[in-house]
Formats: structure tokens, C-alpha cells, sequence
């Protein structure tokens, strides 16, 4: 079921209904629909830029994963991204979402993969295509910060410790590429979910489980997927190595590689405009000629 709000969103109650889940989202345009997925720490609010773009020809749903923005953040476990393709998976079956394109956005990337791997099953017929924006995939070097999240104890006393916009300040001046693209606005809609103790926990327990224990397995399965997919990479992306998008590339059989130039981890909110082209061309099958490798002149 799903709740209107005025402002053109709503939420949608999912899970078992003893204990159900109210997600956020917000639903604009009209056309074959867009999925958007945004990453760890995240919401529906870093898609601003181009959402107005992509609604032209599309319709457009923002969502507002467990744990994040203005969705529920129940004390429970069930915080990976298994957990919340499980959500979405359910939210696609109620709204009888078809020839659905899935954009995820790191954290969200990996939720979207988890999705595209149940296309051929329980979602057949539902998802049509793929666009994987600086996604976490394969083992990876993981940033201090979450390293510090994922310490039972330490966790808690540094998100308790240390004021919620240092921590986001900290964050995004690693995620940006130019520093000066991030607005006061930007610091407050990052901020703003970890002032309630809900939030810190939600963004403790969903650290802890951002990498699965099983990724290999499922990492294997990746070149399963046939679905035509978009990965789009930041050339200066310090969060998630370009070398995670090339592996991606080469184990998709149906997929291209596109490069944001002068970009650091967050292309939809860094570079809106270069995010927003790459999406269009995609959507309208125009960037065909995939990319082995990035030019030589990116600094790796």
C-alpha cells in the first residue's frame, strides 16, 4: 500500500506486516519509469539535478532506502543490500513496475545489482536495463571511516562523539572532487538523518553490512546478467576505484563503460549536466560503442 503526500511523494508500507517498513519516494514524469537508487548515507536528495531532466521522457521514482532520508529506521539488523533489493523487489510487484531502467549509485549500485541478478526470475519482465554509477561490486579497499563504523563499540562513541556535520564535511571533501561544489544545502541534507538516534544507528548497521560476506559468490554471477547495462565512473573517485567499474565492464557481457570527467565519487551532484547526457544517450541507445578502457590521459 502507499500513502500520498502532498509534495508529489508518498511512502509505501513493505515487509511482513508485523513488522512493515514505510520507504519514502518521490514520483514525477511520465514514460517507461526510471528507478533511482542512491547510495550509503544518502536519499532521494541527490538526485535533484536530474531528476527534472530524466521526468521529460520518463517516469521518474526516487527512493528513499531503509535507514535513510525521510524512510523508516527500525532497530533491526536487516540493513544489507540484500535487505533492501528485497524491499524495492517488493515495491516494483506492488506498483506493477515494468520495463523499469535501475540507476544505482554506489552503495545503491550494489543494491541494483542484487536486483538485475533476479531479472530473469522473480523480477522477469520487470527490469530492461541497468546503469551502475560508481558501485560498489568486488572487494575493495574500504575507507577508514567505515572501517571505524564496523567496530562494535567504536562505532557508536565516534557517531556519538563527533558532531554529525564534521562527520558529513569529512565525507563529502573525499567524495567531491571540487570542494567547492558543496553547498551549505548539500552539508544539511547530508546531516540533518544523523541527528536522531535512529539515524546513527541506521548508518552503523548498514557500514557493518556494506560488504557481504558472500560477495565472491555473488560477484561470479555478475556475467549472468544480459541485461543492456551502463557503467559510469567518476575519473577522480577516491571512495571506489576505477579498477572496480573496468572489472565490472569486463565480466557484463552487455555492458559500456562512460567516463565523468573532473568528478570525484557523486557525478549526479558534482557534475548534473555530464550525468545527465551520459543517462540520456543511454536511455535513447545512443552511446552503443563501449569502452574497454578509460584514455590514457585519466589519472588512475
Amino acid at each position: 500500500m502507499a500513502d500520498a503526500s502532498p509534495n508529489g511523494g508518498g511512502y509505501a508500507r513493505l515487509g511482513p506486516p508485523d513488522s512493515p517498513v514505510r520507504l519514502y519516494y518521490s514520483d514525477t514524469g511520465t514514460g517507461s519509469p526510471v528507478l533511482l537508487i542512491h547510495g550509503f548515507g544518502s536519499s532521494t536528495y541527490t538526485w535533484q539535478h536530474i531528476m527534472p531532466g530524466l521526468a521529460r521522457k520518463h517516469r521518474v521514482i526516487a527512493v528513499d532506502m531503509k535507514g535513510f532520508g525521510q524512510s523508516d529506521k527500525p532497530y533491526d539488523e536487516r540493513y544489507s543490500a540484500m535487505d533492501q533489493a528485497e524491499l524495492l523487489a517488493e515495491l516494483m510487484e506492488r506498483e506493477d513496475l515494468r520495463d523499469v531502467t535501475l540507476v544505482g549509485h554506489s552503495f545503491g549500485g550494489g543494491v541494483a545489482l542484487a536486483l538485475a541478478l533476479q531479472a530473469d526470475g522473480r523480477l522477469k519482465g520487470r527490469i530492461s536495463k541497468l546503469v551502475l554509477i560508481d558501485t560498489i561490486a568486488y572487494p575493495q579497499k574500504i575507507p577508514v571511516f567505515f572501517k571505524l563504523l564496523g567496530v562494535p563499540g567504536l562505532s557508536h562513541l565516534s557517531v556519538r562523539m563527533v558532531p554529525a556535520s564534521m562527520q558529513v564535511s569529512v565525507a563529502l571533501k573525499l567524495a567531491y572532487y571540487d570542494e567547492s561544489k558543496i553547498t551549505d544545502e548539500t552539508l544539511e541534507a547530508y546531516t540533518a538523518p544523523l541527528r536522531t538516534a535512529a539515524g546513527k544507528y541506521a548508518v552503523i548497521h548498514s557500514a557493518r553490512q556494506i560488504v557481504p560476506p558472500d560477495l565472491d559468490e555473488i560477484a561470479a554471477r555478475y556475467n549472468t546478467i544480459q541485461l543492456p547495462t551502463l557503467i559510469m565512473w567518476c575519473d577522480h573517485d577516491k571512495i571506489v576505484p576505477m579498477d572496480i567499474g573496468l572489472k565490472l565492464r569486463r565480466n557484463m557481457p552487455n555492458s559500456d563503460f562512460q567516463l565523468v570527467k573532473s568528478c570525484g565519487h557523486i557525478p549526479q551532484e558534482e557534475q548534473p549536466e555530464q550525468t545527465l547526457q551520459i543517462l540520456d544517450d543511454f536511455l535513447d541507445g545512443r552511446n552503443q560503442a563501449s569502452l574497454s578502457e578509460p584514455s590514457s590521459s585519466v589519472k588512475r
